[in-house]
Order: structure tokens, then sequence, then C-alpha cells
């Protein structure tokens, strides 16, 4: 069992009475992906500004790489890297400046080579001394990510880090991700693609109007939604006719000779279904089990969220941010 690098209890935090956060509970554990959704508005961004000591919340308690961010401020924040929804770099420097600078201020050792280090890492390095307004929106999303890793920090937060990128870039940032996990590195993502969440995470939780409406693994939450069938495709009509008058509540496809018959997807409700078939002496010649994805357990789980609560929450979080 891996230990837990994020643990939050009883997260609260409001704009006036606006309530944003009310009663977060979630963990993270140890070199994984945990990735937070919920449609605009939701409370994703201030649940990132708190845990990265950005906000300072109403009630509850948050702990970062073991330390509480209320009174650990310091050793949180030597142990996290931040990577936000707008790339964080400098254009009148080059992306080797960027890089010299973060670890300057890091007073990172032999810091020269850490940047070489990550130039060459994130395929920078023909770039390097070009500035970074000269960068496409996939290079300045590297550079970006490059300069949160300057300093080996145990749990990254990434905000919604590939909006706006083409699929290419999105995907080659999504393998970068992975070799972070894979050296141990924990990822707290917050994202508007489903698709990114159900590749990258090894668990997700839908936030709604403040509140965690469901956390489990993908298909965990997957299986939480009616519509997981089982698919067979039949040889000819007859043996079509046949199990759809065995199974009441199934669809059929006469065109492709497919029939859909409602199930939980589990191994024994499966053994169920083609222990009939074979009482019956049908064959399916294919045999699937489909169950919904992410966009179908995000539409059923949340809900609209007013423009007001959205307002409130981006203007409320930037003054905090700039009182602090």
């Amino acid at each position: 069992m891996k230990s837990s690098a994020i643990a939050v209890s009883g997260l609260r935090k409001a704009y006036g009475d606006k309530v944003v956060l009310d009663g977060i509970d979630l963990e993270v554990a140890a070199g994984s992906v945990f990735s937070l959704l919920g449609p605009n508005g939701a409370g994703k961004t201030t649940t990132v500004n708190v845990l990265t000591t950005l906000l300072t919340a109403d009630a509850g308690t948050v702990h970062v790489a073991g330390h509480d961010v209320a009174t650990a401020t310091k050793e949180v924040r030597a142990a996290i890297g931040v990577t936000g929804q707008f790339a964080a770099v400098d254009d009148l420097l080059s992306g080797r400046e960027n890089l010299q600078l973060m670890a300057d201020l890091k007073r990172v050792r032999s810091g020269g080579q850490v940047v070489d280090r990550l130039l060459e890492r994130f395929d920078l390095g023909e770039s390097a001394d070009k500035l970074a307004s000269a960068y496409s929106g996939g290079m300045r999303r590297k550079l970006d990510l490059a300069m949160t890793l300057v300093g080996s920090p145990q749990i990254i937060f990434l905000d919604e880090p590939t909006t706006g990128l083409d699929p290419r870039s999105r995907r080659t940032l999504w393998g970068i991700v992975r070799e972070l996990v894979a050296e141990g590195t924990t990822i707290f993502l917050t994202t508007q693609y489903l698709e990114e969440a159900d590749q990258l995470s090894d668990r997700i939780a839908v936030l709604n109007q403040g509140r965690l409406v469901a956390q489990g693994t993908a298909d965990e939450l997957k299986r939480q939604i009616p519509g997981t069938h089982v698919r067979l495709r039949f040889a000819d009509v007859f043996q079509l006719d046949a199990a759809a008058g065995i199974f009441a509540d199934s669809t059929r496809d006469e065109e492709e000779l497919i029939l859909r018959v409602p199930s939980d997807g589990q191994s024994r409700s499966l053994r169920a279904l083609l222990d009939r078939l074979d009482e019956h002496t049908l064959n399916a010649q294919e045999f699937s089990v489909h169950t919904p994805d992410l966009d179908d357990v995000f539409l059923a789980l949340t809900e609209h969220t007013g423009q007001a609560t959205e307002n409130a929450e981006d203007t409320s979080e930037k003054k905090e941010a700039i009182a602090r």
C-alpha cells in the first residue's frame, strides 16, 4: 500500500456567502496520478490553491508531503511544484535563461547541469537559446513543466496543463507525466479533458458545486453509471431472434446482427448470460462488454454551476492570493 502524499479532511472555503468548498475529504497515494474533475466554478482551482498554500482554508485539515499547509507553509512549498493553467514563462528570456532563473531562485546545486538535463529531457536543446516568445504552445508548456521540475519536487500540481494544446503536444506531455510517476513523483491533476484523466489517472474525484460527488478509479466510476451492456454478434438473423427472445430487456441491431443485453459487467453476471445462451444451443460469434465512458460519468454526476459561483470563486481567490 502506497503512503499518503496528500491528505485532506473537512476542507471548507467560502467567499462571502458563496461556499466554494463544502467539506472536502480526499487522499492521494504517493507515486500516483490523482485527477480532480468538475465543471467551471466547481472549486478545482480553489482546491489546488489551498493545497499549494496560495489560499488559506476556512476549516478542515490539509497535509501535503506530511506537512500541515497551515503551520508548515515553508516545508510544503519546498516539497511541491506547480504548473498553472497558463504557462508561467518569461517571454523576454530564452528557454535556458528561464530554467536558470528557477535554479537560482531555488538555490539548486550545480544549477547549470540541472538546466542542461532538463533541456535534453524535454527535447528543448535546439531551442534553448531562443526567446520563449518564439516558442510554440506545446514548447511553452514543456518549458513550463521543466521549470516546475527544477529542485526535484516530490509532488507536482498540474492545473489544466494541456488546455489549448494540439493532440500531438498533449500526448507528449502525457508521456512526460507517465515518466515522472514511474520515477516516484506524485501528480495532482485538474483537467477539462476527460480522455486525459482516463489515460493518466490512478484515481479520479468528481467535484460539483463544492462537494465531491464521486471518487474511485476510472473503471469504478464508469460502473456507477447505468448503460453497461454485453454486446453479442450472431451469424444470422435466426440466432439473433432466438437470443432476443431469451433476454427481454435487450435491444437489437438487425443490420449488424448485434444484440445488446443490459449487464453490470461483473463475472458472475457474464457467466449466467453465457450459460443461458448455451442452454438454448446459441453461439455468439463476437462477445464484448461495453461500459459508459468518462463523458457519461461527468454528465451524470455534475450539474450546471451558476456563473455567479464561478465569478465569486475566481475574483475572491485572486484578491486573497494577492493579499498573501
